[in-house]
């Protein structure tokens, strides 16, 4: 592994895991040897991290050279951590170590003052009622929609109908209920909403739709609005 990236995912770890935290600790969460670790560390601190501790002891990142200082509210602060946290309720399991390891980034950037009240942020997020697990395609969509590219896919509809689709996926949507993929629909040339756990045998294609995703998503959301719907309608199905 090149030296910049062991730099890279010692710092992720630094933000991640509770501090103080020991060498034996942060080797396991970068994969390398203790000793390559004790090197690494004094290139972090060479580098301008501070970092307090020692062998046998653990240590403590007080201050971050790769990341800018922030400064939020201490509403605005319960507001990311309530944000932050929703997401990982609702998220794909990608997705959820990504707004974990976003929440930890935005703290380590704090300071000590705004660190404790993100810490012990008095606003939480809890639901009774159990979600269904996220669709393991919901990353597979995602990269789609970032590279612009078509995906082909079987859809089953609300009364079990099978049919086989091409679509331009411009987006998801996170419902209480479900998540639904808004694209448009090569088969039915316009625009749906796609129940994501009806989709089964999704393929990336090389089709590119390139540069054409947010015109179309502005395009769609517009029809919605003109048809006096909501954005989006939980309960329509794409025929």
């Amino acid at each position: 592994m090149p030296k910049a990236d062991r730099l890279f995912r010692l710092l992720t770890a630094f933000r991640m895991l509770p501090q103080p935290v020991t060498a034996t600790r942060l080797a396991e969460e970068t994969g390398v040897s203790e000793r390559t670790l004790y090197r690494d560390i004094q290139a972090l601190r060479a580098a301008g991290a501070l970092i307090d501790g020692e062998a046998g002891v653990g240590y403590t990142l007080t201050e971050d050279p790769a990341l800018p200082p922030q400064m939020f509210t201490r509403l605005e602060v319960e507001a990311l951590v309530l944000g932050l946290a929703e997401v990982t309720q609702a998220g794909d399991p990608a997705l959820a170590r990504a707004a974990a390891q976003a929440q930890a980034k935005i703290i380590a950037t704090l300071p000590d003052r705004v660190q404790r009240q993100a810490i012990h942020a008095v606003t939480r997020s809890y639901r009774f009622e159990p979600r269904s697990p996220a669709p393991p395609h919901l990353q597979l969509l995602r990269e789609a929609a970032w590279e612009e590219r078509a995906l082909d896919l079987s859809y089953r509809d609300l009364n079990g109908q099978v049919t086989q689709r091409r679509i331009w996926p411009l987006g998801t949507v996170f419902l209480d209920r479900e998540v639904q993929c808004l694209a448009f629909c090569c088969l039915r040339q316009d625009f749906r909403r796609f129940k994501v756990q009806q989709m089964d045998r999704i393929t990336l294609t090389d089709e590119s739709f390139r540069p054409r995703r947010v015109p179309l998503l502005r395009q769609f959301i517009d029809q919605l609005r003109g048809r006096g719907e909501p954005v989006p309608n939980p309960s329509q199905d794409a025929p």
